[in-house]
């Protein structure tokens, strides 16, 4: 947990300080005069975003967890949110769903499966997206070089759906090498029949989520889509908002590069990277003061804001589980502490 809090703090200082230091005095002037009512509709598409990923949630649970109303629903989004931006990589994301969905009878590897599921469409349409950027740029005779860099994820998408594939084909083989796995790793009989079950159960729960209707997986598909162009216009916004009229593509195109490029620093909400690399891609066409400008607006509204409105959702809703946690391990860790003192006396 200190760890963590340090790599937050961490990529705190580094989505503010880039764009101060890159974009200089003349940053100031550009913030202090941007619309503040565009600053308003901006954030109010951030609630349109966990509208939508509550919209596909719901979808994808098909009333798995119980009733769950819409604004359970955005609860829930907000807190998972709120935990990804919050940990290296947005491990946290996974762990903070099935620690909810759990409070509301579902098993962890029905969590999973659903969770396994949301993140096919979400690749799903970053694939389609980046073919579609690669026509774009050879359309508009955009710089070639940026059609290289989406290559290297879009064939890294493309070998995991194949990989999904495979599993799923060979799914009794996968299992048994999973299992013979567990056996050379010499572990306890009742841990690898413990960790082969919940395989299990997460294979049908994965089954039984495809196997919804395809009208419902394809309304979960049109939500994901549109969260991500929701969320992906908050740039172009920024850069409006600050006089500087550039296509909607190109801004949705850096997003999705600079976003990438973040995964790479491991550090919470991929600072540090997505500021480097949107800073690269935007200072040659609206100046470094600019693009400093725009680059801090939008994090501001895509990361900042993520952890300011989550945080008090997160500790709502998972804070009474983890702290129920970290008394359980601190209970268990007492009788060892106790027979560590009784030895050394």
């Amino acid at each position: 947990m200190f760890r963590t809090l340090l790599l937050l703090l961490a990529g705190l200082v580094l989505v503010i300080s880039i764009p101060l230091f890159l974009g200089g005095h003349a940053l100031w002037h550009e913030l202090l005069h941007f619309p503040t009512h565009l600053l308003l509709v901006m954030i109010g598409m951030i609630f349109i975003c966990w509208f939508l990923n509550a919209a596909k949630l719901k979808v994808l649970l098909a009333g798995r967890s119980g009733y769950l109303n819409h604004f359970e629903a955005m609860g829930v989004i907000m807190a998972t949110e709120f935990a990804i931006c919050a940990t290296p990589g947005g491990a946290g994301g996974p762990v903070t769903l099935i620690a909810l969905m759990k409070q509301r009878g579902m098993k962890p590897a029905q969590t999973t499966a659903v969770f396994a599921v949301d993140q096919m469409i979400d690749m799903l349409f970053f694939f389609t997206s980046m073919a579609a950027m690669v026509i774009y740029i050879a359309i508009k005779a955009v710089n070639m070089h940026f059609g290289w860099i989406l290559g290297m994820p879009m064939l890294l998408m493309a070998t995991g759906f194949i990989l999904i594939f495979l599993i799923a084909k060979y799914q009794t083989q996968t299992i048994r090498a999973v299992a013979g796995l567990l056996n050379l790793l010499r572990l306890k009989a009742h841990r690898r029949y413990r960790m082969i079950r919940r395989l299990l159960v997460f294979r049908d729960s994965l089954r039984e989520t495809l196997k919804m209707p395809r009208h419902l997986l394809l309304a979960a598909f049109m939500f994901g889509v549109l969260h991500w162009i929701v969320r992906y216009s908050v740039l172009y916004l920024a850069l409006y908002g600050l006089g500087k009229h550039l296509d909607w593509g190109w801004t949705f195109l850096v997003q999705m590069l600079s976003m990438a490029a973040g995964q790479l620093t491991l550090l919470p909400g991929g600072a540090g990277g997505a500021e480097l690399s949107s800073m690269a891609m935007l200072s040659p066409l609206v100046g470094e003061h600019v693009a400093a400008a725009a680059i801090l607006i939008w994090r501001a509204v895509t990361y900042y804001f993520y952890l300011i409105a989550g945080a008090p959702v997160f500790m709502y809703l998972a804070g009474s589980a983890l702290a129920q946690r970290i008394f359980k391990a601190r209970k268990k860790d007492e009788p060892e502490l106790i027979k560590e003192t009784d030895s050394d006396s």
